[in-house]
């Protein structure tokens, strides 16, 4: 018999598994302890897994688990969820992030919402299934670094040779099908001056000033973001770019030598980040040629492209239905773009809300809970047993 623990063990020992992914080095964590206890719960009922190390990621690892019937290698369905959360400031904490706390109908705990709970929901889906009468496969993948760099979800694209008929990603959207959302580029922009003694500005190259040409041109390419792209269903309906932070200068006295700025792009589907990036650098030539060697563009982090799935297909229907939700779209990001790859359709959906992300005190309200155990269970006959 299975010796997967029931869904509050579940929930208790994914939270009490620490799995922080950061860029800094000293707040970056391994997500191996999770992925073994993810490894282990699925082995007993039944599926093969393989860990699968990803590459530029600090030894972190996918974990693919999978029951393929004999004949069957394609087709079915993908459950996908991310084991990292991001860091967090226990000051702001009312309780400790890495223990499962119930209180007033909430499940207290850091990545029960965002989102390690879903695994939780799976497991406990699974024990409910007759998972010997799988006619289709059924895949469950757990990835890596989703918080920064997106590194495991673009190894397990480029690596991966299964092919599913559709994929969830169980982010939280309240349980409402995402079939669209926008991109994500970071991008800082340096201007190195020369210092001198404000007596005496002929012999420095203030690097505010300069800053305030790119910055001029920012502006522009804003403008020519909103007036040529569009995608009418999202509330804000073209691309965003926003000035986000800058800093420059060391006293009132002195010729700055040195501004940072960075900035933010939020790209609709249609835009490949590549195609910003070239955008970006073009509205900023001017600067460059007028002061060689002055400007730098660099990136904050890695970014991640839009996602434009379909709304109109039967699954799609089908799903909306199960979930009493129509599609929707939203404005943050996730790893769907990188499912595309795999050929399947794609729909982000999962419980909790998006509110809670990222955020001290996050919980997930016990309310989703049976919702979603239920949800889980049709999605999977549907696609894997019928």
């Amino acid at each position: 018999m299975p010796k997967v623990p029931g869904l509050t063990h579940c929930f208790q020992s994914l939270i009490a598994t620490p799995t922080i992914s950061a860029l800094e080095v000293e707040q970056d964590q391994s997500n191996r302890p999770l992925i073994d206890l993810l490894h282990n719960w699925l082995t007993d009922l039944g599926f093969q897994c393989q860990i699968q190390s990803v590459f530029n990621s600090r030894g972190k690892q996918n974990l693919l688990a999978s029951i393929v019937p004999p004949g069957h290698t394609r087709g079915g369905l993908l459950l996908s969820g991310h084991t990292d959360t991001v860091p967090f400031d226990d000051a702001r904490w009312s309780s400790d992030p890495f223990q499962l706390t119930e209180k007033n109908g909430r499940w207290y705990g850091l990545g029960t919402c965002d989102m390690k709970g879903f695994f939780a929901l799976i497991i406990a889906a699974l024990q409910e299934l007759p998972l010997e009468k799988l006619t289709q496969p059924l895949y469950i993948l757990a990835s890596a670094d989703e918080e920064t760099t997106m590194n495991g979800a673009k190894a397990f694209a480029a690596e991966t040779r299964i092919k599913p008929d559709y994929a969830i990603i169980g982010e939280p959207t309240g349980l409402r099908p995402v079939y669209m959302h926008k991109g994500h580029l970071a991008k800082g922009i340096r201007i190195t001056g020369r210092s001198g003694h404000s007596s005496d500005p002929a012999k420095g190259l203030n690097a505010i000033e300069v800053m305030h040409l790119a910055t001029t041109q920012l502006l522009k390419l804003r403008e020519h973001l909103k007036a040529n792209y569009c995608e009418s269903v999202f509330s804000v309906p073209y691309p965003t770019l926003n000035l986000g932070h800058i800093h420059g200068g060391d006293a009132a006295n002195r010729i700055c030598g040195c501004c940072e700025l960075h900035l933010d792009i939020r790209p609709i589907p249609g835009i490949p980040l590549e195609d910003l990036e070239l955008l970006l650098r073009q509205y900023l030539s001017p600067v460059q040629d007028e002061y060689p060697g002055t400007l730098d563009i660099f990136s904050l982090y890695p970014g991640s492209e839009a996602f434009h799935g379909r709304c109109d297909t039967p699954w799609v229907a089908e799903v909306s239905q199960l979930s009493g939700h129509q599609p929707e779209v939203v404005n943050y990001a996730t790893e769907a773009p990188y499912f595309r790859h795999l050929g399947c359709q794609t729909l982000v959906l999962g419980p909790g809300s998006i509110e809670q992300a990222h955020q001290p005190d996050e919980y997930l309200d016990t309310a989703y809970i049976k919702p979603t155990i239920s949800l889980l269970k049709e999605l999977i006959y549907n696609a894997c047993m019928k």
